[in-house]
Formats: structure tokens, C-alpha cells, sequence
């Protein structure tokens, strides 16, 4: 129980900052952590990082999400949630963590470099949308990130952070509400994937995500005082860090 609360209020943690970040712990913490198969890990983290994204994203219903691409990028997801369920099913376990790894590192270094928005950003002034430059590259992400959710059992902040500053041009400051609301659509799609063959502790998974829950409203009142840039490079350190033990620990199963 212990260690399930003390990874608990670091997932949580990082969601309140940075809008993401907490699946990617919360699957390595459930499995290396807490002891808890991978199997079982995949859908309890989706619980987990669902409802404390829900959490997270209240203090920013108002001025802190675009909701428009929210609901866009999470629908595209939530159809490919469930092709990437089916193939979590077929695939060996050392597989699903190197995967896991390797797109941590990808996402990390997409971070850490300085790019542009691809083609422009998305988003206008007042929380409208760039519809001829946005809607096929809002849709691809979705689509993606939504594989990825059924598959890896992550809510997909880690890629859909970067995704929303890199490829769709949205600041920071908007970037981590609007992935919140994305990763509640696409935890519940995900878990609804998994339904069929769910077999959690309750009690290890409640304590989790009730310590994420509480962690991730208090960081969310910290995270507009934090800058930027050093949200994005911690991130982004973050995220390599653990695809680094990720993979070692995956080299050693």
C-alpha cells in the first residue's frame, strides 16, 4: 500500500504540472513498484491516470482547455483504442516494454529540441481552431495516441504533449488542460478495451489513484507559476530517464 500511494502522488504530480507524464510512470511503477503483472498493470493505470487527469482538469474547465480539438483528437482515438487492446493481447510482454521504451525516448527528444509548430499552429485567439491546417493532423494524432492507449495502457500524455506544442502549435499553458481532457476520453476508451480480461486489485489500484487524484489538484494550482521551458525540459528528462530503466529492466526479464 505504501508504495502504491508514494508513485500514486508522483503520477499524479505530474499530471497537475505538465498535463502528462503520469501513465508513463504509472505502468513501470504498478509493475516494478507495486508488483503487479503487467496485464493487470496496463488497464489499472488507465484507471488511475483517468480519473486523476478528471481531477487535474478542473481548475482549467474555463480558460485552460480548447475543447474543440479535445473532443476531436479524443473521438480519433477512440475508435483505434480498441485495435490497439487487440493487438496488446497478441504480443509478448518483454515486446509491449521495449515499445514502451522506445517511444518514451522518441517523445523525449521531440521535447528537448526547439521546433516550430509543423505547418503553423492550430489554435486561435479565444480557443478557436485553424480547421484547413488542423483537422488532418489533429485526427493522425488522435488516431495514434489512441493506438497507444489500448496498447501500452497509457492515457497518452507523454506523446500528446508534445504533439499539441510541436504539431499543432498550442502554448504550454493551454497544451496541459487540453491534454488532460484528451487522456480522460482516451483512458476510458482504453479501459473499456480491456474489460473483457480486467482482473485488478482494488485495493492497490484505489489507493493509487486516490493519492493521484489528491496530488494532481495541488500541483494543478502550482503549474501556472512554473515556467515554461522548464516544464518542457523536465519533462522531457523525465521521460528518458525512464525509458532508459524501462529497457534495462525489459533486458533482464
Amino acid at each position: 500500500m505504501l508504495p502504491a500511494l508514494a508513485f500514486g502522488v508522483v503520477v499524479g504530480g505530474l499530471l497537475g504540472l505538465v498535463g502528462g507524464g503520469g501513465s508513463i510512470l504509472a505502468v513501470p511503477a504498478l509493475v516494478y513498484g507495486v508488483g503487479v503483472p503487467l496485464a493487470a498493470a496496463i488497464p489499472g493505470s488507465l484507471v488511475v491516470v483517468g480519473a486523476s487527469s478528471a481531477v487535474a482538469v478542473l481548475p482549467r474547465i474555463r480558460r485552460g482547455v480548447n475543447w474543440r480539438l479535445a473532443l476531436l483528437i479524443g473521438a480519433a482515438g477512440t475508435v483505434t483504442a480498441y485495435l490497439g487492446a487487440a493487438f496488446n493481447r497478441m504480443l509478448d510482454q518483454k515486446v509491449l516494454l521495449f515499445a514502451f521504451a522506445a517511444i518514451m525516448v522518441v517523445a523525449g527528444v521531440r521535447m528537448l529540441r526547439r521546433t516550430e509548430a509543423v505547418g503553423g499552429a492550430c489554435a486561435l485567439p479565444g480557443g478557436g481552431v485553424n480547421w484547413r491546417s488542423c483537422l488532418p493532423k489533429a485526427v493522425l494524432t488522435g488516431a495514434a495516441v489512441g493506438f497507444l492507449t489500448g496498447l501500452l495502457g497509457v492515457g497518452g500524455g507523454f506523446l500528446i504533449v508534445p504533439a499539441l506544442t510541436l504539431v499543432l502549435g498550442l502554448p504550454m499553458a493551454m497544451t496541459v488542460g487540453t491534454s488532460l481532457a484528451i487522456i480522460v476520453i482516451n483512458s476510458l476508451a482504453g479501459l473499456s478495451a480491456h474489460l473483457g480480461g480486467m482482473h485488478l486489485d482494488w485495493t492497490v489500484i484505489g489507493a493509487f489513484a486516490i493519492a493521484a487524484m489528491a496530488a494532481s489538484l495541488v500541483a494543478g494550482g502550482f503549474s501556472r507559476k512554473v515556467p515554461e521551458h522548464f516544464l518542457k525540459r523536465g519533462f522531457a528528462g523525465l521521460v528518458l530517464v525512464v525509458a532508459v530503466y524501462v529497457a534495462i529492466e525489459a533486458t533482464t526479464r
